[in-house]
C-alpha cells in the first residue's frame, strides 16, 4: 500500500470515529425528545462520502495518477484544516452534533465557536476536504464528481432541511 493508500484508511477511521460519537449524541437527542428529519437523503450522503474514499483509490491507482508536490502538499494542508475544522465544530455542538439532522425542542442553537461567522461550517469542511483530498494524488475526476454531487445534496437537500428544522423548534441563541 502506498502512503495514499494510508492516508484514505486513516480518514475513513477518522469517519467511523465521528460516526460513533454522532451514534452517542443521536441517543442523546432522542432521549430529549428529539425530532428528525431529513432521513431520505442521508443514505445518499453516506454512499457520497464512502464512495468518496473508494473513488480516491480508485481513480489513482486505475488511472495511474502522478504525485505532484505543489499540489499533493498543499491540498493535504487543506485537508488538515477541513478536519480541524469539523472538529471545531463537533466541540462546539457538543451533543447537538450528529451526521443526521436532529433538533431537539427547547435547546438553544449554537452562536459560537464557528459558528459565530458561519451557519453551516461544517458543510464548510466537508466540501474543502472532498476537493482537497482526491487532489493530495491528482484524483481531479474524483474531486469534480465528489464537488458537483455534494454541492447538489447540500444545496438541494440538506441545508434546506436543516433550516426547515432549525427553524421549527427556534430557540434563542446561545
Amino acid at each position: 500500500m502506498s502512503w495514499y493508500d494510508w492516508l484514505i484508511v486513516v480518514v475513513a477511521f477518522e469517519r467511523l470515529a465521528e460516526l460513533i460519537v454522532s451514534q452517542r449524541h443521536v441517543t442523546w437527542a432522542f432521549a430529549h425528545g428529539g425530532i428528525e428529519t431529513g432521513k431520505r437523503h442521508y443514505p445518499l450522503m453516506v454512499a457520497l462520502h464512502t464512495g468518496l474514499l473508494v473513488a480516491c483509490v480508485v481513480e489513482v491507482h486505475v488511472a495511474d495518477r502522478p504525485f505532484v508536490p505543489a499540489l499533493g502538499w498543499t491540498a493535504l494542508a487543506f485537508v488538515i484544516a477541513a478536519n480541524a475544522l469539523r472538529w471545531w465544530c463537533i466541540g462546539t455542538l457538543g451533543n447537538q452534533w450528529s451526521t443526521r439532522v436532529i433538533v431537539v425542542p427547547g435547546v438553544a442553537l449554537v452562536r459560537r465557536g464557528p459558528y459565530r461567522w458561519l451557519s453551516h461550517p461544517n458543510y464548510v469542511a466537508v466540501a474543502v476536504e472532498g476537493a482537497a483530498l482526491p487532489l493530495v494524488h491528482t484524483a481531479w475526476v474524483t474531486a469534480v464528481a465528489f464537488t458537483v454531487l455534494n454541492a447538489i445534496l447540500l444545496l438541494g437537500f440538506r441545508i434546506p432541511t436543516e433550516e426547515r428544522a432549525l427553524r421549527s423548534v427556534s430557540p434563542a441563541p446561545a
